[in-house]
Formats: structure tokens, C-alpha cells, sequence
């Protein structure tokens, strides 16, 4: 007989690390291991924003800590991994939601708002996964790594959309996520990304308003944006033992958007 479906899922003891946790798609995904039982440790830039995340968690009964620092960094990097692991213990689920941003025209992209985008979407991720790799996942032959990467990483835009920085780092988080997943499938390590479509949010608010959110939810076969709840189960699948034959993955929760317009 197998294992039961609901202890499949159970995530109870498990420590949680959650990168751009303090708002948006970062936190949805904490309250979602939160829940299934793990406790957590978020990390973003801003103290305040992480209080109040933990504060809302911490009210449905969830463990939930927080570390201010700059993920890009190897010193800010060294700090979230130390703290988590004094505070909580070893690292057992690492997600790596935090990004940035940036619309301009290809012709006209400021070069630091490009270094600003890499620097957070792709050096971040590769920095705090090797990190948490070689300290907490390694040694003990387990791990879940989920990155979040983004439709956007799937294909192209047409002129509406400039964000030439944002696309080209979701497509290297695709990449990297398959990559990572062939070298550390062997320490028992699974690396799956999500791909979401437009949830709205705090980095998705100037688009929304520029394109029209009933519009942008006409392009989904399933007629509609992300909720605060679409996330959940596909990151729930990808920490837990459900998804333990899984690695190298990319699921897109787009409503659709994909699977007709490309990617």
C-alpha cells in the first residue's frame, strides 16, 4: 500500500526558507508551507514589510521568523543562511521568489536597471541555492529547491511589453533550474520552477493598468488572472514528498496563456 495522500503533503518539521517573502507571490507561496506545517524564515530588503508578513502568518497559527538582507549579495546570502540555520536549523525547502522589474525599451534600457533585474532574479537565486546547497542539502542527500521564474522566460514579447531584462533572467532561471536539477538529482536534491502568468501584485500593478486587467485576462483560455490561491498547491507539490519524482520541471499557472500563445 502507499503512502497516504494527506501525509504526502504534510510538510509538518520541515524548515522553509522564502526569498521576497514579505509580500505578493513570495508570501502566498509562505502561507502554503505555513500551513502544510513547515515553519518558515522570510527574507527580503525591507524590515518592515517582513514584520507584517510574519505578523499575518503568525495569526493563522503559522511559525514564521524574518531576516532583512540583500540576497544578491554573497555577504547578505551568508546572513539569511546563518540566521535561518541558528534560529530554525538546516534548510530543508528553499524557494527563491524575490525579483525586480524593469520596463523600458530594448534601445533605451539603462544598463543599471539591467544589472539591477540579473542581479536579483538570477545572481540571487544562484548564490542562495549553492549556498544552501553545499551547507544544508548536500550533506544530508535531501532537499526542495523551487525557483520562481515566470511566463515571461517562455517565450517573447510583442511591442506592449518591454521588459527585455525581466524575460531574459526568467529564461535563465528556466534553464538554471534544469541545469541545477541534472547536477544535484544525485544528492537527492529535486529543483522544479513555477512559471505564473499575471497575478496581480505590487511588481504587475503598472501593467495591469496600462493594458487593462480584463484584457490581459481575455489572452487565458481559463478567462481570468491569478488569485491568491493558485499558487498553493503546485508549491505545496514541489516541497513535499508528493513531488519527489519530480525534478527539472517547469509548470506554468498561467490559466493557459502558455499553452495557446506560445512558450
Amino acid at each position: 500500500m502507499g503512502t497516504p495522500i494527506n501525509q504526502l503533503f504534510d510538510l509538518t518539521g520541515r524548515i522553509a526558507l522564502v526569498t521576497g517573502g514579505s509580500r505578493g507571490l513570495g508570501l502566498q507561496i509562505a502561507e502554503a508551507l505555513g500551513d502544510a506545517g513547515a515553519r518558515l524564515m522570510l527574507t527580503a530588503r525591507k524590515a518592515d514589510e517582513l514584520e507584517s508578513a510574519c505578523a499575518q502568518l503568525q495569526a493563522r497559527g503559522i511559525d514564521a521568523r524574518w531576516v532583512a538582507a540583500d540576497a544578491s549579495t554573497p555577504e547578505g546570502v551568508a546572513r539569511i543562511v546563518d540566521e535561518t540555520c541558528e534560529r530554525l536549523g538546516d534548510i530543508d525547502i528553499l524557494i527563491n521568489n524575490a525579483g525586480a522589474t524593469w520596463g523600458a525599451p530594448a534601445e533605451d534600457h539603462p544598463l543599471e536597471a539591467w544589472d539591477k533585474v540579473m542581479d536579483l532574479n538570477v545572481r540571487a537565486v544562484f548564490l542562495i541555492s549553492q549556498a544552501v546547497g553545499k551547507r544544508c542539502m548536500i550533506p544530508r542527500g535531501a532537499g526542495r529547491i523551487v525557483n520562481v521564474a515566470s511566463i515571461a522566460g517562455l517565450s517573447g514579447n510583442g511591442p506592449a511589453m518591454t521588459t527585455l531584462a525581466y524575460n531574459t533572467s526568467k529564461g535563465a532561471v528556466i534553464n538554471f533550474t534544469r541545469a541545477l536539477a541534472g547536477e544535484w538529482g544525485r544528492h537527492g536534491i529535486t529543483v522544479n520552477a513555477l512559471a505564473p502568468g499575471f497575478f496581480p501584485s505590487r511588481m504587475t500593478r503598472g501593467t495591469l493598468a496600462r493594458l487593462g486587467e480584463d484584457a490581459l485576462a481575455e489572452k487565458a483560455p481559463l478567462r481570468r488572472l491569478g488569485d491568491d490561491d493558485d499558487l498553493k498547491g503546485a508549491a505545496v507539490l514541489f516541497a513535499s514528498a508528493a513531488g519527489k519524482h519530480i525534478t527539472g520541471q517547469i509548470l506554468a499557472v498561467d490559466g493557459g496563456v502558455s499553452a495557446v500563445h506560445g512558450g
